[in-house]
Parts: structure tokens; C-alpha cells; sequence
């Protein structure tokens, strides 16, 4: 039996036209920034679920379990407004989706609950905030984060949701999707 670990965590993917016109945005937005590590177009996601360091035989049984997502609603999204998290002594520069009614929470919620049951997170007390991580603050750096120019106001419908591993590496972060679950029309 082996004891390798991964590290894990479930995400929706954005359309490749979202993550386009975000890193042009996030180009003329953070000219003149200084100590950001800009996240590569390929790797934006939008978070639902970090579950951290997992044995690896584990995959299998977790990707059942993000398949209770199957039939759950697409989720139709708007960008949302550029943050700084957490917003006195920022480590990343997010964008937030506004979810009117409410779909990728619910479907978040229910994954949260699936995986949870599982043993293979645990939820967190805060709210869930959908929202795509464009640049991390290098470690040591301080950023003053100020306003921004708003992101361009796109919409999109959320409907790949991934178990991605993470590599970690000097480079920073290299994701390796590992399972896939389309959301549909819902119940």
C-alpha cells in the first residue's frame, strides 16, 4: 500500500475567452505593482474546494464523490469587482463572480457536504466567496492595496468542475487535472 500524498483541491473551470480578456485586464491593472507573482492564464480557476494534502490512493474514491455535482444546475456568472485578500496585509489579487441565483453556492454547498462526509475536508465557517485568483504577493513583499480598475463585465456559465493535484514548485504551482464532472440543466 502505498503512502504517496497530493495535494488536491476541486475547482470550476473558466472558458478560455474569460481567462483571456482577465489576464489582459490584469496587465494594465497591476502596471507598476511591484512583488506579484502573476497566476498563468491556464491555471485560473475558481476555487470550490481545497482539500489539502491527501493519500493518493484516495483519488479514485474522491472523484466519486465530486460526482454528486452531476446533476446539479450550470451556474451563470458575472465578473465581479477586483479584491485584495485578505484586504489589510494582501496575499492575493482576486476577482469576484457575482452569482444571482445563487447556483455555483449551491453546488459548492452540496460538494462541500459530499466531501466532507468523506472525511476529506472540511468545511469552512466563512461563506463561500466564487472567485478567481489572478496574482499572489511574493513572500516578503508588501503590496499597498489600492483600488483598481474594474475587471471588463463579462458573463459566463460555470458548468466543468475539476478534482485538480497540485504540484508545487519553485515556479510556482503546476495543476494536473485529474477527474471532471459537467454541471447540467439541474433539478
Amino acid at each position: 500500500m502505498s503512502d504517496e500524498r497530493a495535494r488536491l483541491f476541486v475547482a470550476l473551470e473558466l472558458p478560455e475567452p474569460v481567462r483571456v480578456a482577465l489576464v489582459r485586464w490584469r496587465t494594465g491593472a497591476t502596471r507598476g505593482i511591484d512583488g506579484l507573482r502573476l497566476v498563468r492564464e491556464e491555471d485560473l480557476h475558481v476555487t470550490m474546494c481545497f482539500l489539502g494534502s491527501q493519500t493518493a490512493t484516495e483519488i479514485d474514491a474522491i472523484a466519486v464523490a465530486c460526482a454528486v455535482l452531476a446533476d446539479e444546475r450550470a451556474a451563470p456568472l458575472r465578473v465581479g469587482t477586483a479584491i485584495w485578500l485578505p484586504p489589510r496585509r494582501p496575499r492575493v489579487l482576486a476577482v469576484e463572480f457575482d452569482d444571482p441565483d445563487g447556483a455555483l453556492a449551491s453546488a459548492q454547498s452540496r460538494l462541500s457536504d459530499a466531501l466532507g462526509a468523506g472525511g476529506w475536508y472540511r468545511p469552512e465557517k466563512r461563506p463561500f466567496l466564487a472567485h478567481v485568483t489572478v496574482a499572489r504577493v511574493r513572500g516578503g513583499a508588501r503590496v499597498r492595496a489600492g483600488e483598481l480598475e474594474p475587471p471588463p463585465p463579462l458573463t459566463l456559465t460555470g458548468s466543468i468542475v475539476t478534482l485538480f493535484r497540485s504540484r508545487l514548485s519553485p515556479s510556482g504551482a503546476r495543476y494536473e487535472g485529474l477527474a471532471s464532472v459537467e454541471l447540467g440543466d439541474g433539478v
